[in-house]
């Protein structure tokens, strides 16, 4: 069951209502006159909730509450490829011991692919390797956003050396270059 409109309720609509003006071949409700008066606040909650504590840790803006990141699992601006590196990269100077394309896959697919593609590449020695994510409709495609999430997980930490932007002729904004490590000896 509703509960019933209160008084300032109900004038506060009738003023939003009078500014309305209906369309060409209708007609307006009539809107019943309320009594004038003050317009009351709304009640408080009998158990109001407590403040927020913060205990003066940092935090990032968009970081969910109560999850904190460790520094390596954070996305990668903390993880990008160091200049000269990317550069003999895009110029093939380092060759890019492979490539997947991730078009047409799901989330989980994409993942699971492109995590077996690393560990693979970094097993047969690859320093470097493209990754395709296409740009997505308007560039805002979903595997474009999620996969530096993914290679900045803590689960490829002892694999992936750094991300960046591919170059124009490796596929641009739809495609990242990713830095494999050093395989241990042993």
């Amino acid at each position: 069951m509703k509960r019933p409109i209160r008084p300032d309720e109900h004038r506060l609509w009738s003023m939003v209502a009078a500014t309305v003006h209906p369309l060409p071949g209708r007609e307006t409700a009539p809107v019943p006159k309320a009594e004038s008066g003050p317009i009351t606040p709304p009640r408080a909650a009998a158990d109001p909730l407590p403040p927020p504590k913060w205990d003066g840790a940092a935090f990032m803006v968009g970081e969910l509450a109560g999850r904190r990141l460790p520094l390596r699992g954070r996305p990668t601006e903390d993880k990008g490829i160091e200049p000269r590196r990317k550069h003999r990269i895009a110029k093939e100077r380092d060759p890019i011991g492979g490539r997947i394309d991730l078009h047409g896959m799901t989330q989980d697919r994409a993942r699971a692919a492109l995590e077996a593609f690393l560990r693979r590449s970094h097993d047969d020695g690859a320093r470097a390797v493209l990754v395709i994510t296409g740009k997505g409709v308007q560039g805002d495609g979903i595997l474009r956003r999620r996969t530096p999430e993914w290679l900045a997980a803590p689960g490829l930490a002892d694999v992936v050396a750094g991300i960046s932007e591919a170059h124009r002729r490796h596929g641009g904004e739809g495609a990242l270059y990713v830095a494999l490590k050093r395989k241990a000896r042993g």
